[in-house]
């Protein structure tokens, strides 16, 4: 005899609109007996998502950007019910479970209202497409991290984050910039002694990847920042438009520095965006959005190139240190960075085998697209319109 909660995902998961969600939720909401069932069933959709390569970063964001905030509390609940019982985690895991917003509680007044909203939830992770794995699937044997556990970061991401976060709090763009620049610099350099070191004892460490998002307003303009940052850093960069992330791909210490350094500079891009509009709408101009585009793909382009110049500088001067690292001499360190860009760009396209490259256009206010140049630095930028891989 077919039970209360199959005969209510029946009429509400697998099809269209709200008719079946009343259905279903009716049922549902007609015996208190079926709530532990139904919970049972949400963390089987959540460990479905799991093998189709989601993380919970991944399904919150989408639950979030698909529903609304309340079914982003609904689906945490789900993920922190189902991970408590991990013997142990993926790479990343701890810290997206740790930035989970707060789980709804279960009970609701309104039972009714809250079968729906937990049905509604249920139907979209369902639907969720296969995309590719950026890590091992809870319980498999890969799930450990292929070096040793460390306590806390190394010394030089901590030194990159104060740095960030000076940038980010000054109210003084040159500053900003300064501090900016020298947090590429480091981030350059602790690239360069990883590869060093890795080359120096045969570790067999291979790119990984990690996906970040792109969230509406102005994604484009984001995701071509976000491919400038991951360019700077020796990573590739793939946007996926549709699902509202990037995947990053790099190795290790290179992908965090792509992550904190276009947390930072977002931050630091819509401060000086919102200061730059401010003046504009006091001298009664109106065109909002379209300052707003033009200034964040300013931005992102300038950025690229400076970005890129601050990489190739620290590469170049690292290369000629006398014993740094047993290197004498730049011949000797381009080998082994050379060796990394192939081993990228080879996990790149065995994870997207299909991307294209598209140019993107939009910029149309010139005064936002000066403003923006202005808020990225001074250097010249070569002609033409971004393109990005999606």
């Amino acid at each position: 005899m077919e039970s209360v909660i199959d005969r209510a995902c029946a009429a509400a998961l697998y099809s269209d609109g709200d008719a079946g969600l009343d259905t279903g939720a009716s049922l549902l909401a007609a015996d208190s007996s079926a709530d532990e069932e139904l919970h049972r069933r949400g963390h089987e959709f959540v460990r479905r998502a799991w093998t189709r390569g989601w993380q919970p970063a991944d399904v919150v964001r989408t639950v979030r950007r698909e529903l609304d905030e309340p079914g982003a509390a609904l689906v945490s609940a789900l993920i922190t019910g189902e991970t408590a019982g991990y013997g142990a985690l993926p790479p990343r895991w701890a810290d997206q479970l740790a930035a989970l917003p707060a789980p709804a509680p279960r009970n609701r007044p309104d039972r009714f209202t809250y079968a729906s909203a937990l049905l509604e939830l249920y139907r979209l992770l369902l639907r969720l497409p296969v995309i590719e794995p950026v890590g091992p699937v809870p319980g498999t044997a890969a799930d450990a991290p292929h070096r040793p556990p460390v306590h806390g970061e190394p010394r030089m991401l901590t030194r990159i984050r104060a740095l960030l976060a000076k940038a980010e709090a000054t109210g003084f763009p040159e500053e900003a910039e300064a501090l900016t620049t020298k947090a590429q610099e480091l981030m350059a350099r602790h690239s360069i002694d990883e590869a060093l070191l890795a080359a120096r004892t045969h570790s067999a460490d291979t790119p990984g990847a990690v996906r970040i998002g792109v969230d509406a307003p102005y994604e484009s303009a984001k995701a071509v920042l976000l491919d400038s940052v991951a360019s700077a850093n020796r990573c590739r960069a793939v946007w996926n438009s549709d699902l509202g992330f990037t995947t990053v791909v790099g190795f290790e210490p290179d992908l965090e520095a792509v992550e904190l350094l276009f947390t930072s500079l977002l931050v630091q891009g819509t401060a000086a965006m919102t200061k730059a509009e401010a003046g504009q709408r006091a001298g009664g101009r109106k065109r909002t959005k379209t300052f707003r585009q033009s200034f964040l793909m300013a931005y992102a382009q300038r950025l690229g190139s400076r970005l890129a110049a601050d990489t190739e500088r620290v590469t170049a001067a690292a290369g000629s240190e006398p014993g740094a690292e047993g290197q004498g001499d730049t011949g000797a360190l381009l080998p082994v960075l050379a060796a990394r860009d192939v081993a990228v760009t080879d996990t790149a396209e065995q994870m997207f085998p299909r991307t294209t490259t598209t140019r993107l256009r939009g910029a149309t206010d010139a005064e936002g697209w000066t403003h923006g140049t202005a808020a990225a630095d001074r250097a010249s930028v070569g002609r033409g319109g971004p393109e990005i891989r999606r």
